[in-house]
């Protein structure tokens, strides 16, 4: 007499399925996985770390950061606001040397891609987004503070200067924004190269809107460092809208 479990089909019985089906099923959920993590990088955060002092003490060198993508597109962009963008043209070095091919080339790409790793950090620039589009942007006043749209901007809560020192930037300048451009400066004033040192490469020190990434929202490493970015400081209160 033949009994029903042995007339069962072999991928019925308990552990039938196989080796190649559960490859198979492990492959399928890591490429769902890594489309997910493609879309998220693309539309929603994207993490960077922070190659230079050029933000201290508000960023610290090394520090990994997400970048929120998604909200800035409703709600734009504030004065104020830690935000990362592609270079412009001629504001970072050339890195010379050529990326790694490969199998080692290939892997990097893909971390890079699914957000696992962050390798164009060295494309990008993070700094603070000062003046707007129309705004009137000039260093210094009396009190050595830049002003826009006419108004003192009191930065006291997040520079970092020289010991003694109250003065928002040792360069002095005194421009207006074009329309589709933001200025920026970084927090560590002095060890910045920022919109004040590129007026000689293209779009004059201006950062194009279309270059930017997006707003700073959180820090996630060191964990010593994890938190929240709180970068919607007081100081920009008193500046009126240009008259642009």
């Amino acid at each position: 007499m033949t009994t029903e479990a042995e007339t069962a089909p072999a991928d019925d019985r308990p552990g039938g399925r196989g080796v190649l089906t559960f490859l198979r099923d492990v492959v399928i959920i890591i490429v769902i996985a890594a489309v997910v993590s493609m879309l998220i990088k693309a539309f929603v955060v994207r993490s960077f770390y922070i190659p230079s002092a050029s933000m201290e003490d508000t960023l610290m060198t090394d520090d990994r950061i997400l970048v929120d993508e998604l909200t800035v597109n409703w709600t734009g962009y504030e004065r104020g606001d830690v935000i990362v963008f592609a270079d412009p043209g001629g504001w970072l070095p050339d890195p010379g040397g050529e990326s790694p091919g490969g199998l080692a080339g290939a892997m990097n790409w893909l971390l890079t891609a699914i957000g696992v790793s962050a390798a164009d950090s060295e494309e990008h620039l993070v700094k603070r987004l000062i003046a707007l589009p129309g705004d009137h942007v000039e260093c210094c006043n009396a009190l050595g503070q830049l002003t826009v749209n006419g108004a003192g901007v009191d930065e006291l809560d997040y520079l970092r200067l020289p010991d003694g020192s109250t003065r928002a930037s040792m360069t002095d300048f005194d421009v207006v924004v074009p329309d589709n451009a933001v200025w920026v400066m970084g927090d560590n004033r002095n060890r910045s190269q920022d919109s004040r040192y590129h007026d000689t490469q293209p779009g004059g020190g201006f950062v194009p809107v279309d270059k930017i990434v997006g707003r700073v929202v959180l820090r996630t490493w060191p964990l010593s460092h994890f938190g929240p970015l709180d970068d919607r400081t007081p100081a920009f209160t008193g500046v009126p809208e240009s008259d642009r």
